[in-house]
């Protein structure tokens, strides 16, 4: 084929962005040929969006087996991830899945064994692991130029959310509707990078405040302190209500130090190792030569066009995926051990039991309610 025939199962916020660049011709190995929405009422709006050539779908199963697509983006809520990404593979349907992968970490270990065993290709939209800036990281870190890992920091608080943006949808931060909070909404791509380019903690402590800010059941408020097995330490904080809102990731090596911040990168590098320097060093205060290098990197981005086209290219060509689906569960499993954390008041190793936190997640999805919905329409833009 010369293009992907692609569907989106699911037309809300993302799933409209998706259908946007794709209809737009922005993907030069793509096409939109399908959608799915399983709420008739909105059918009307998203004929307005997609024109009358793109079939309009209610049920996924009718989409995959209408013979109309070649890969589908999932872009449902979260709960539905896994099902509805399995149920395409075993069809024989390439599946790129929204973030996070599932809600919790044994739905995504079945994923991954159904994505194992079908002969598709399968994808995260993972779409800040193409950024100039993380791509420049973690070449530092994978040249040696950082040296061995020692700390990485990430105060990542400029995700402010209003009362009003909780209240726009029932199941918007609710432990039944969206399986968690800030974690699981909002932090997903932080969350892989993060362990994309330090690594998996063997251990973590995390401490999550839930509805502190907001009358909201999930967490809303996260500090968590991570360990590694080389000895090396990391801290992740993040909120949804504080502004002015911060991002800042600082990652410390042997050999130096690596900021990000505000768009760019700052690199410090030792002339020599801070181990070597220190075996040498007699003479009481001190330190190594230090120089301020200038890292040349592209403008900072957040492109999912570029993670559907490599996606395209490796159905057509078996280019190798920036994201694969495979790997979405290593965010995830942080984000999980986070709230097992918090509700079992002590640390977690990793890999933790999924069963249990399953069952502890499955007692709060029992009580758990939704809330009043504000009615939302798909403007002319093509927002909801």
């Amino acid at each position: 084929m010369d293009k992907v025939r692609f569907g989106i199962i699911g037309i809300g916020n993302i799933g409209t962005v998706h259908a946007r660049y794709l209809l737009a011709g922005e993907i030069t190995q793509a096409c939109l040929t399908a959608v799915c929405d399983n709420n008739p009422d909105k059918h009307a709006a998203i004929r307005q969006l997609v024109g009358n050539d793109v079939p309009i779908f209610s049920e996924a199963q009718a989409l995959l087996e209408s013979g109309l697509v070649d890969a589908v983006i999932v872009a449902t809520p979260h709960y539905d991830h896994p099902a509805l990404s399995m149920m395409a593979m075993r069809r024989g349907i390439h599946t790129l899945c929204e973030k996070p992968a599932g809600v919790y970490t044994a739905q995504v270990e079945e994923m991954n064994a159904c994505a194992r065993e079908c002969d598709v290709v399968f994808g995260i939209m993972y779409n800040q692991r193409p950024n100039p800036l993380y791509q420049k990281v973690k070449d530092l870190i994978d040249s040696g130029e950082l040296g061995e890992i020692r700390r990485s920091n990430w105060i990542i608080t400029n995700w402010y959310r209003s009362q009003s943006y909780y209240n726009s949808g029932g199941w918007r931060a609710t432990w039944k509707g969206e399986g968690g909070g800030v974690l699981l909404n909002q932090d997903p791509h932080q969350l892989d990078l993060w362990q994309w380019l330090v690594g998996m903690p063997v251990r973590l402590r995390a401490f999550c405040q839930f509805g502190k800010h907001r009358q909201i059941e999930v967490e809303d408020e996260v500090t968590a302190y991570a360990e590694y097995a080389n000895g090396a330490t990391g801290v992740f904080i993040t909120t949804v209500a504080e502004t002015p809102g911060t991002n800042r990731l600082e990652i410390v090596g042997d050999r130096g130090k690596v900021v990000v911040e505000n768009g760019t990168l700052q690199f410090w590098r030792l002339r020599e190792s801070e181990p070597a320097f220190n075996a040498r060093w007699d003479q009481g205060f001190g330190e190594p030569e230090c120089w301020q290098v200038d890292i040349p990197t592209g403008p900072e981005c957040s492109d999912h066009q570029k993670i559907t086209a490599n996606f395209a290219a490796a159905i057509l060509h078996h280019t190798p995926l920036i994201a694969p689906g495979l790997e979405g569960i290593r965010g995830l499993t942080l984000s999980n051990a986070m709230h097992l954390s918090t509700w079992t008041d002590d640390w977690v190793a990793l890999p933790f039991d999924a069963q249990r936190y399953l069952a502890l997640l499955q007692a709060r999805v029992a009580s758990s309610q939704e809330k009043h919905v504000q009615s939302r329409t798909l403007d002319a833009s093509g927002s909801w």
